[in-house]
């Protein structure tokens, strides 16, 4: 499994910063085969608290806290590697919806942002502003695709 470096930098010994974990993530899991998921970081208000941290459960779906954050880090591995079959003109099988705002950059490999009418294919340094839509990934590569999100808890208007 990968190894996802963490830093935190928010202890204060002596009145001055210091960096208080320096090693890989805990909680890196491989929901499907090849798509592993590490929530590196979460809120559970805002304001945010910079004092602690509340580990929570990594899931493949995220459970974004009320007025929370997720800070998530995805590895998404070719569609063959995964498993799933998709037929042209039915939803994807990933499809889904999370009520939140998330900021997603592609850091390696390419991906497909698949929506209920078009996709756009992703590739490094891209920036994807998900805005509680329903949507799908495909990686129709042969290496995996590495994102980073940043999911805030969102209410839809109107």
């Amino acid at each position: 499994m990968n190894k996802i470096p963490r830093r935190i930098v928010t202890g204060i010994q002596s009145g001055k910063s210091v960096i208080i974990e320096d090693q890989p993530v805990a909680n890196a899991v491989e929901h499907f085969p090849g798509l592993i998921i590490s929530d590196v970081w979460n809120t559970q208000q805002t304001p945010a608290g910079l004092d602690f941290e509340t580990p929570i459960p990594n899931t493949g779906f995220p459970q974004t806290p009320k007025n929370g954050t997720y800070f998530r880090y995805v590895v998404v591995p070719p569609d063959k590697d995964l498993g799933i079959e998709w037929k042209k003109n039915e939803p994807h099988p990933m499809m889904h919806q999370t009520p939140t705002l998330d900021y997603i950059i592609i850091l390696s490999g390419e991906l497909y942002l698949i929506m209920e009418e078009g996709e756009t294919l992703l590739k490094p340094g891209d920036i994807v502003i998900q805005r509680g839509t329903n949507h799908a990934w495909s990686n129709r590569s042969n290496k995996p695709c590495i994102q980073l999100a940043v999911l805030i808890d969102a209410s839809a208007q109107g």
